[in-house]
């Protein structure tokens, strides 16, 4: 059963986790600034962009999906704006309102295509297709090396890596503009930081990860990789470095361990078949949450009880 872990296991755990990476990293910043919210609105509002770039370009790989993407979290992000000010509804109803409408017609899109030659359905947007990330030429790690088998990865992963990179690296470099905008909007604009330019910025950040993510992994991930880890994290500490790093760790081991457990553990219990990554890697995560929460009361308890001691 694990001989053949780098053909059928290798490229989906890392894409898994790249991919959880990116949204956490960005998550956090969402968690803080209380637009958690627009983790869930711009991960379904891609998929018509999605569809729009597949039935073009015919083919999930070509990176003008991403542009697809793209311009539809954008255009999103600009339709919440146009309601918040032209209408009486707050931000969490125009990005409810948004989410559902946008999604609604991604899925129009699919249905209407799904006589012809087009491979993606309803499902593969909720759930990613990360157990198909085959690689053909995986037979050890040392065929990172070999340049003829590096050729046969999927793209998948090769996104989700850059992505990180990308993310992590300008998160890095505004790392002091997006703390101050996010903690203290009066003192940012005083101090002269472009506090509309960092909030699109994120807004932009929200929808790369989400964009890199989506094909994968499926919007179900993104949502809780986007919202668990960083929410996790914050219940357990209120140092904002220790948080990142958790959260970072929180994600790794959601996205590792669930595929493990959804590509292994029932075939160890005698099961035929897996179930589903994408589930199991959410699920878990929302699991981290809970004993996060279980954990943190109960400290807060002890605390509480030792201050009345002493």
């Amino acid at each position: 059963m694990f001989d053949d872990f780098f053909l059928i296991s290798f490229v989906p755990i890392l894409t898994g986790l790249f991919s959880a990476l990116s949204c956490t990293l960005v998550g956090n910043i969402l968690v803080l600034r209380k637009q958690a919210m627009l983790s869930d609105t711009i991960s379904h509002v891609v998929l018509p962009g999605i569809v729009i770039s597949f039935l073009i370009f015919g083919n999930l790989g070509s990176h003008f999906m991403l542009v697809g993407a793209a311009i539809a979290g954008l255009t999103a992000v600009g339709t919440i704006a146009v309601l918040r000010t032209y209408t009486s509804m707050d931000n969490s109803a125009a990005m409810a309102t948004t989410l559902s409408v946008f999604f609604a017609a991604g899925v129009l899109m699919i249905e209407l295509t799904a006589g012809g030659n087009v491979h993606l359905d309803v499902e593969h947007a909720l759930y990613g297709n990360l157990e198909s990330l085959i690689w053909i030429d995986g037979e050890s790690l040392m065929s990172v090396f070999d340049s003829v088998s590096r050729q046969t990865i999927p793209v998948e992963l090769t996104r989700a890596i850059i992505g990180f990179v990308l993310i992590a690296s300008v998160m890095f470099v505004y790392w002091r503009f997006l703390i101050v905008s996010t903690f203290d909007h009066t003192f940012a604009e005083i101090s002269g930081v472009p506090v509309g330019v960092v909030s699109a910025g994120v807004a932009l950040a929200a929808t790369n990860a989400a964009v890199i993510s989506f094909d994968a992994v499926g919007s179900i991930i993104v949502i809780a990789m986007f919202v668990c880890p960083p929410a996790a994290a914050r219940v357990l500490t209120h140092s904002l470095r220790d948080q990142v790093w958790l959260s970072l760790l929180f994600s790794s081991l959601s996205a590792v361990l669930g595929y493990a457990v959804a590509g292994y553990v029932p075939i160890l219990l005698g099961f035929e078949t897996s179930i589903s990554a994408a589930g199991t890697i959410a699920t878990l995560s929302g699991v981290i949450l809970a004993g996060a929460i279980f954990y943190g009361k109960r400290q807060r308890s002890y605390d509480f009880l030792d201050g009345h001691q002493t």
